[in-house]
């Protein structure tokens, strides 16, 4: 229990700090003092499930992350809701990867699905991506309706 309690005190300082709020701040949003703010911060005292869902909304993170995210852990700040890290893969000899079971999890990857390898040089954020291949063609196919109804006259799509 002093754990968690030593988690979530960390958790909403970080976040806080983060999105660049006041304690006066996130106790005018949430609808406590700031007094109250400063206590869940010190891990003197713990907000209640109805303070700790406002202030999982409020930064936009998930609620059980909010309470059990372990900073110290992982070294990472609690990562906004519906974005995860996994953790890093090694590249093998011929350039493949296994991933984290966690990831596949998550987006119901099985054996045999196809991936689409996205890729961006931009030397600020260069990076890659994966995308499952049915989205990604139903994307294409959006974009090609579009770009034929686009060069129509009429607005309606070339058959």
């Amino acid at each position: 229990m002093k754990k968690l309690k030593s988690n979530l005190a960390r958790n909403l300082t970080t976040l806080r700090q983060l999105n660049q709020f006041s304690q006066e701040d996130v106790a005018e949003r949430v609808g406590v003092s700031r007094q109250a703010v400063a206590k869940w911060e010190a891990g003197q005292s713990v907000p209640d499930i109805l303070n700790c869902d406002a202030l999982a909304k409020l930064y936009d993170v998930e609620l059980d992350d909010l309470i059990h995210y372990d900073q110290e852990q992982t070294g990472e700040s609690i990562p906004p809701k519906g974005k995860h890290i996994f953790g890093t893969v090694r590249v093998g000899e011929r350039g493949q990867i296994v991933l984290p079971k966690q990831a596949r999890d998550v987006f119901k990857i099985k054996p045999g699905d196809m991936l689409v390898v996205l890729g961006d040089e931009n030397p600020e954020h260069p990076g890659l991506a994966l995308m499952q291949e049915d989205f990604f063609l139903g994307i294409a196919q959006l974009f090609k309706t579009a770009l034929n109804m686009a060069d129509t006259p009429d607005g309606k799509e070339k058959k």
